[in-house]
């Protein structure tokens, strides 16, 4: 009988071991698709990077990432995608761009988590993850409120975004003055400011003033003639704040136009969206205080210190996402006990990344995103 006992208790050791050293080879396979050749082929090795990074984070050997190179080519990206299904991968990270989602619905019974920040038209099996319009938005009404701001104006460049912007501002329901398409020549960009910003009227109201004083018997007329022709124009604006959806060039380019009509950041707060902490702004003395939201800056610095002390080289903003987009998806797996399905994006739920918090839902992802200006030479924290 005894004999018996320790045989059963044996064949049950010998079973669990031989059950967890399964459990142990059990991988969960990633895909991971991305530019490794060609034109964006930078991109696409530092998301590779970074995707490495935080695989070293999480330090679990059952997550495996399968790299594939897309060449950023719609029919690439979908040959390359039918061969990590094929090996039993069921989630997949990228593609980087949109465009290259053309072909992915397709693959119904894969996931795609693109690293795109556009939301509308995407194929059903593909979830943006970018920081979309969407996000930074409801970031700007917090701020509207907390600055009182009641008449902004939203400018929206003439370009392929602009539907994404006029989505997201229905679907957010932020509180506008008017809304302004502009085109994105700069040749003809002034002259649409200057009609939004009645410029022509209030530069004639100034030079009817002077003339007018000029032509009085007012007392001081001289000293306030003198007053009035170091202004540019008279009059007040009718909206408190503008909102421009543009970044880099194209950005300076609307705030100069602002200031040639006289509508500086000293009279209404310059918001903008898709910034990066550039440092340019910071230079541009003239147009401070300008406001956007953004990733947290402390964590973005961190990341990047990281990186460059890992792999000697500065990396691409998206390959910030792509940490953090790593780390979700391990949190989901773990919630979900490492069952792969398309379910576990549709549950409500949040997560804390290097960028902030993500919240998921039914699909969807949306950040939570901090407030920052540029000022006195330096990015300060508003919220």
């Amino acid at each position: 009988m005894k004999k018996i006992i320790q045989f059963i208790t044996l064949t049950f050791i010998y079973s669990f071991f031989i059950s967890t050293v399964s459990i142990a080879e059990d991988k969960i396979k990633i895909g991971l698709i991305v530019p490794l050749s060609g034109e964006h082929k930078e991109i696409g090795q530092s998301i590779v990077n970074s995707v490495r990074l935080a695989i070293n984070k999480i330090d679990n050997n059952r997550i495996q990432i399968i790299p594939k190179d897309t060449k950023s080519n719609p029919e690439i990206t979908l040959k390359v995608s039918k061969e990590l299904h094929q090996d039993g991968v069921k989630i997949i990270l990228g593609p980087v761009f949109n465009e290259n989602l053309v072909y992915l619905a397709e693959l119904n019974d894969v996931l795609f988590i693109s690293f795109t920040n556009k939301v509308l038209n995407n194929p059903k099996n593909v979830i943006a993850a970018g920081i979309n319009a969407i996000s930074q938005i409801k970031t700007i009404i917090k701020f509207q409120k907390l600055s009182n701001l009641e008449r902004s104006i939203f400018l929206i460049p003439d370009s392929s975004f602009k539907k994404e912007i006029k989505e997201a501002i229905k679907n957010t329901n932020i509180q506008l003055k008017d809304i302004f398409i502009y085109d994105t020549d700069p040749t003809l960009l002034t002259a649409q400011i200057e009609k939004l910003t009645r410029y022509p009227q209030r530069k004639q109201r100034l030079e009817d003033e002077i003339q007018r004083l000029k032509e009085s018997e007012e007392m001081n007329k001289e000293t306030k003639i003198s007053n009035l022709e170091k202004k540019d124009t008279l009059g007040g604006i009718n909206f408190d704040s503008v909102i421009i959806a543009d970044f880099d060039e194209s950005l300076k380019s609307v705030t100069t136009s602002l200031l040639y009509t006289d509508v500086s950041s000293k009279r209404v707060h310059y918001i903008c969206m898709n910034q990066w902490f550039d440092k340019s702004l910071l230079k541009e003395k003239s147009l401070q205080p300008i406001y956007f939201p953004s990733v947290n800056k402390e964590n973005y610095e961190e990341y990047i210190n990281e990186y460059i002390n890992t792999f000697k080289k500065y990396p691409n903003q998206i390959s910030f996402l792509s940490y953090d987009i790593v780390g979700l998806v391990y949190f989901l797996l773990f919630q979900n006990d490492f069952e792969v399905d398309k379910k576990i994006f549709y549950k409500k739920n949040k997560f804390k990344g290097k960028i902030g918090f993500f919240e998921i839902n039914k699909n969807k992802i949306s950040h939570l995103l901090n407030f920052y200006s540029a000022e006195n030479g330096r990015f300060k924290k508003i919220f």
